[in-house]
């Protein structure tokens, strides 16, 4: 082929191409049916063109998140905590309040306790076996067993005490050294410091004897209702036997009368009888003596 149809050839399909391409730019396209589904309809989607909300310009709207950041933490406002507070008082004052009133039923209860008994114990002055003053104050804090006699006893005055450090022994076996066991004269011109001292040794190790002159313990015995028939002028080398009540007193920590036993009683009346009271006394003061 030579040169001069070659070109034409080429400027021929060009043009043809140029065309096509017109007509495809202004084709009309075809719409696309879509089939209806029967009982159905489509309903278009409208698209929001606003821009979501500022939380720093409107501070009452809360985004999702933080609606549940604010539910993780848990809402404790001024009010809630003033409430709190103002409950935690009010418990306080209650519970307190609550306290009183069992503390004066028990006080009651003492008193009660108290009407019931008689009236023994009293202030006196007295000597120790060992040369030392003894008062009613020294009694404090401590459960006492009393027993009042003479030392020229013949048998029954033996008798109770020997009753009264049996008792005392099983006591401290269980509770420890908390009964203090006391003997207290009515002898005053034959039993000296020294003869009760002498006296009290063939007992509890723990036996505590108390001796003084006609006036103080003639005082001593009536505070605690003791009666006795040593005659007030005898003398040290006389020779008599005196008459007096056959008790021995158990006296709570707080120095009030609590029982007296007897001849009649066993050792083991006297433990339990001491058992119980303790026992009692534990559960009302919440302590041990």
């Amino acid at each position: 082929m030579s040169a001069p149809s070659l070109l034409a050839a080429c400027s021929r399909a060009s043009a043809s191409s140029s065309r096509r391409c017109v007509s495809a730019r202004h084709a009309i396209p075809r719409p696309i049916s879509v089939a209806r589904i029967p009982g159905r309809t489509c309903a278009r989607r409208d698209y929001s063109q606003q821009a979501p909300p500022d939380p720093k310009l409107n501070p009452t709207q809360q985004t999702s998140s933080g609606e549940r950041d604010r539910t993780a933490v848990g809402v404790f406002t001024p009010k809630a905590a003033v409430l709190f507070v103002a409950t935690g008082i009010g418990l306080f004052f209650y519970f307190r309040n609550e306290k009183e009133k069992l503390l004066e039923q028990r006080r009651k209860e003492r008193e009660d306790q108290v009407v019931g008994r008689p009236q023994v114990g009293g202030p006196f002055t007295l000597t120790t076996h060992k040369g030392e003053t003894f008062t009613e104050k020294d009694l404090l804090g401590k459960w006492s067993l009393i027993y009042f006699g003479f030392t020229n006893c013949p048998d029954i005055c033996p008798e109770e005490l020997d009753k009264m450090s049996a008792a005392v022994d099983k006591l401290d076996g269980e509770y420890g050294p908390i009964v203090q066991p006391i003997f207290i004269s009515v002898d005053p011109a034959r039993d000296s410091v020294s003869q009760v001292a002498r006296y009290v040794s063939d007992f509890h190790p723990r036996l505590l004897g108390l001796t003084g002159d006609y006036a103080t313990l003639k005082a001593t015995c009536k505070a605690y209702r003791v009666y006795f028939s040593t005659p007030p002028d005898a003398k040290p080398g006389d020779d008599y036997l005196v008459d007096h009540s056959i008790f021995f007193y158990f006296m709570d920590p707080n120095g009030q009368f609590v029982d007296a036993f007897g001849k009649a009683s066993t050792v083991d009346d006297v433990v339990e009888r001491v058992k119980k009271e303790v026992g009692r006394w534990e559960r009302e003061y919440g302590r041990k003596v």
